[in-house]
């Protein structure tokens, strides 16, 4: 999403609707935008002093929140992996949207951040069959650490009962739908922005009733929307990341200052970092 919006492909419609929470300035820019942020309390009330927090806040060295913008991070729990935690959230939102069954089939299309974490959530599930998916062989050594099989896209195996795609491309997408077996459904999570989608549906689609359906973290899943709110999406995210496994999906760091380079790296395509955290060492 951080790199969509630095080039500035937020699609018009959507200006409003993709506002981080404490985000300055109006797309397509400049703004400051982001919401993975974990630092430590420096002031505010005295059971949060001195406590490592998570908050949706963008890329900033220090800020000021309401006290209940901020969620504690459990003792173990590093803040490196607790970085993760929104993207762990999305994970969660998505197997809500998705309820797979004991015993199911799946695959997950796309090695990157948010695709590892939904397969590193879907590593618990009793009894599945969980593989993922990625043009990039170096992605295999993550999922090895993560409990699922890894394939590269002509390897993927097919007659799957559930696919969530993750990699922001018609060809995953496309490559998502022909790994269904019939009746099955595809979980979208990737946000195109303004690129368009290209689908060939002339084959199974109709005759196998395949199912696209989409996810997004923005709202509570409608399957838990009416008993969970999003500090119990959040907490739980936080809970699943005491697993260590997680810390597999951090795979650099870099000084605050070099943010602005960082981001030109991750959209050039020079950086294949999952979770590339910005630090702030001696702020």
């Amino acid at each position: 999403t951080e790199t969509l919006v630095f080039r500035g492909e937020v699609p018009v419609s959507q200006h409003e609707i993709m506002r981080a929470p404490f985000q300055e300035g109006d797309f397509p820019g400049p703004v400051k935008y982001g919401y993975l942020n974990v630092g430590i309390v420096e002031k505010g009330p005295a059971a949060l002093i001195g406590r490592t927090v998570f908050c949706l806040y963008p890329h900033q060295t220090a800020y000021v929140v309401p006290a209940d913008a901020v969620v504690v991070i459990p003792d173990d729990v590093p803040p490196g992996r607790a970085a993760l935690a929104g993207t762990v959230e999305t994970a969660v939102n998505a197997l809500w949207d998705a309820a797979p069954l004991v015993g199911d089939r799946i695959t997950v299309v796309g090695a990157g951040m948010v695709g590892c974490c939904v397969a590193g959530v879907l590593a618990r599930f009793p009894g599945a069959s969980v593989e993922i998916v990625d043009s990039n062989p170096d992605r295999e050594a993550v999922a090895s650490v993560l409990g699922v099989q890894f394939a590269l896209p002509a390897e993927a195996a097919k007659g799957r009962d559930l696919v969530f795609h993750a990699s922001a491309s018609s060809a995953g997408l496309q490559l998502s739908m022909e790994l269904l077996a019939a009746e099955g459904t595809v979980i979208e999570l990737s946000w195109y922005g303004d690129r368009e989608v290209s689908l060939q549906l002339g084959g199974l689609f109709h005759s196998g009733r395949l199912k696209i359906r989409s996810s997004q973290v923005g709202t509570v899943s409608p399957a838990r929307s009416a008993t969970r709110s999003f500090a119990d999406r959040l907490a739980l995210a936080l809970e699943l990341l005491r697993d260590p496994v997680f810390d597999a999906l951090i795979t650099g760091e870099s000084v605050f200052d070099q943010l602005p380079d960082v981001l030109a790296e991750m959209t050039a395509g020079t950086n294949s970092a999952l979770c590339h955290l910005i630090t702030y060492s001696g702020e």
